[in-house]
């Protein structure tokens, strides 16, 4: 009798802790349940992405040439990472390639305009940029004749098809010149989808090609080039001075709008750039400052 009295006292201990244990932690509660009005995520990609680059000098969070992107901010190396990291967390906010955008995420309006191809072409979409091509000398004959191809009527019909914006909607038709060899393009990760497909297209035309597409970031892939590790740099941001000073040539291939994305159970659909500022230096921390 003392022993099953005793077993029964240790039991009653025993879910007694567990129970306070769990309040302690918040009764195992979703860490996501807090987008209505709890603190922020803030999602951020790494520094050297051209992505990062256009999004602090659009928004404001750089200032001085001095990048103001909060020091808890998480930080991803891709657009797919910053994709699969808001679509698993309904307290985050980030931002990617607009072309790269899917149902998994909802993109927020900026200051009452959605994010939208037509309204990245009339200019009313504020976050905008180019995508580019980066070479550096005398261009080798297999990889400019891909670069002519980029920038054919049937080049950039597929951006187009894409979700990217052309810049050249009078361009002449290509004709396969019937190459053979590699060609290595390294750089941005939000150019690198829409190179993928140009370059699965060109080599239909021309079966005696392979091309390796690294996804290493714009600012690894502008230094590649310098290096001449890889035939085409990709860059999702204008040359700075210093990489237009080491005889690198940059041409615009297409126009892209990024995203400012959140979690689809998140109830916010509108943003301003100066939330968007205000969140990514700090100074709005929590989601019912801005709904």
């Amino acid at each position: 009798m003392k022993k099953n009295k005793l077993a029964k006292i240790l039991t009653f201990g025993l879910a007694a802790v567990m129970a306070l244990s769990l309040a302690s932690c918040g009764g195992g509660s979703d860490e996501n349940a807090d987008s209505e009005g709890g603190d922020i995520t803030v999602i951020s990609r790494e520094e050297g992405s051209g992505t990062r680059d256009a999004f602090v000098e659009l928004t404001g969070i750089m200032q001085d040439d001095v990048d103001r992107t909060i020091d808890t901010a998480e930080i991803s190396n891709s657009t797919s990472v910053v994709t699969q990291s808001v679509a698993g967390n309904e307290a985050a906010i980030g931002y990617i390639s607009m072309g790269s955008l899917d149902d998994s995420v909802k993109a927020l309006k900026i200051g009452g305009v959605e994010a939208t191809v037509d309204n990245v072409k009339s200019g009313d979409y504020a976050l905008q940029r180019p995508f580019n091509i980066v070479t550096k000398g005398e261009v080798k004959e297999l990889p400019q004749d891909f670069i002519n191809f980029i920038m054919s009527a049937e080049g950039q019909g597929i951006i187009e098809e894409e979700g990217y914006i052309s810049t050249d909607e009078n361009a002449a038709s290509y004709e396969a010149a019937g190459l053979e060899g590699s060609i290595t393009l390294a750089g941005s990760t939000s150019v690198a989808p829409v190179m993928e497909v140009l370059a699965d297209e060109y080599k239909k035309l021309n079966d005696g090609v392979t091309i390796e597409i690294q996804q290493t970031g714009s600012g690894a892939g502008i230094q590649s080039t310098i290096e001449g590790v890889c035939d085409i740099g990709m860059a999702s941001r204008a040359l700075e001075d210093e990489e237009a000073g080491e005889g690198l040539e940059s041409q615009e291939i297409a126009l892209d709008g990024i995203a400012v994305i959140v979690n689809n159970n998140n109830t916010a659909e509108d943003i301003t750039l100066e939330q968007i500022m205000q969140i990514y230096t700090g100074e709005i921390t929590a989601w019912s400052e801005i709904q």
